[in-house]
């Protein structure tokens, strides 16, 4: 048996679970969230008993000392030794890789050549796979890419049209995000209407604090909303997402911005923040609609209108749609925020919410209506086992 850790570093969290291989069975799990704000939170479960802790944050860093330490703590290993090896979730990957590789230095310095293209996580990844090589020196490393799952779209999706020397010598392109996630979820989407996948239409959603939509025709993914960077697609926490390439020119004038203080504005200080005025956490979005704050209630009804508008593109190109899924942190929990999206899908696509199905959080549901024309699910995203078998296969622990 191997112990084997699997990261996944998203732009303001990070997220880890240890599996015992081959048998996948999860020994430990947690996150630290709300890394790099005032007041972070870390979590870990230990034999069905969540530990909790409010504490600041600064860094991925931090939160990876965070993790070891409380392994130690908890004594879920007695030693870092019994580690064997680390797969950790990489964002953007570019035109050089196609699936997860074996780390490198070769590879380590790609990543760290993407970082441009996903400005909020490449650098967040690297900082953790060296924070875990340093404390457990003599493991293996293997990155799984965000990408790798997009790779399978046609030109006509994954091209922009501006001058095609910018795709031919500059490498401009649709390359996507979350793909490990949209692979997972779309696949046992399929296991749970009990049939194979190459014989659906799935569009899945995963809307976390960084969110992406894609159209997965027959097991293969067609389209997706980010593009060359995280920054485009449907609104996110703090991020812009699509807008007029004109607003960017426009306001860099009006304000004086270097491009650098413009990446800023819009990766970090738009989305859900930027709306609101509150928050990029959904969660305080939520209590302040409760409270009838009129922004944050703005703020989420154009949330609900971007998501609706890609996933209504989506079923237009792929001539329909079997089945809906809603994964990660507000796809998983937000039981209102699925069912306006749902009830403004209705008339156009047939679909039928059920509101005692759809009053469910974090597992695996159906929350659609028997005679419901499109199948709506609610399926927990399972990239860390999903990196933690490539991880465990790619470096031969089986062997």
């Amino acid at each position: 048996m191997s112990k084997v850790i699997s990261v996944n570093a998203g732009s303001s969290s990070l997220k880890f679970q240890l599996f015992d291989m081959p048998s996948e069975k999860v020994l430990t799990s947690g996150i630290a969230e709300r890394i790099g704000q005032d007041m972070g939170a870390f979590s870990i479960k230990v034999d069905g008993v969540k530990h909790e802790d409010t504490l600041p944050i600064p860094d991925h860093k931090v939160a990876v000392n965070l993790l070891l330490d409380a392994l130690i703590k908890w004594h879920v290993v007695e030693d870092l030794n019994e580690i064997v090896a680390a797969g950790h979730r990489i964002v953007q990957g570019g035109p050089y890789f196609s699936g997860s590789v074996e780390v490198d230095e070769d590879v380590v310095s790609k990543v760290a050549e993407l970082a441009p293209l996903a400005p909020l996580h490449n650098p967040a990844h690297l900082i953790g796979y060296r924070a875990f090589k340093e404390a457990l020196p003599s493991i293996g490393h293997v990155f799984v890419f965000d990408t790798a799952f997009h790779q399978t779209m046609d030109e006509d999706s994954y091209l922009f049209p501006v001058p095609y020397e910018w795709y031919s010598e500059h490498k401009v392109r649709r390359y996507g995000a979350h793909g490990t996630s949209h692979d997972y979820v779309s696949h046992h989407c399929a296991e749970l209407m009990g049939k194979d996948v190459k014989d659906l239409k799935i569009i899945t959603c995963h809307l976390g604090n960084g969110a992406s939509i894609s159209a997965v025709d027959g097991g293969k993914c067609v389209n997706t909303s980010m593009g060359l960077t995280p920054l485009g697609g449907i609104m996110m926490g703090t991020r812009c997402g699509d807008i007029d390439p004109s607003v960017v020119i426009y306001m860099m004038k009006e304000l004086g911005c270097t491009p650098d203080e413009m990446d800023i504005l819009l990766n970090k200080k738009s989305g859900m923040l930027g709306v609101s005025g509150i928050s990029s956490d959904a969660r305080d979005i939520a209590d302040a609609i409760d409270k009838g704050d009129e922004r944050a209630i703005r703020t989420m009804n154009l949330y609900v209108n971007r998501v609706i508008n890609m996933i209504g593109g989506y079923y237009i190109q792929m001539g329909g749609c079997d089945a809906i899924v809603f994964t990660a942190g507000l796809g998983e929990n937000d039981i209102a925020l699925r069912q306006s999206v749902l009830d403004r899908l209705s008339a156009t696509m047939g679909v039928k919410c059920d509101p005692s199905r759809n009053n469910v959080r974090g597992e695996d549901r159906l929350i659609t209506t028997d005679d419901s024309k499109v199948a709506a699910y609610v399926i927990p995203t399972l990239e860390e086992l999903m990196i933690a078998r490539d991880t465990y296969r790619i470096l031969g622990l089986h062997e």
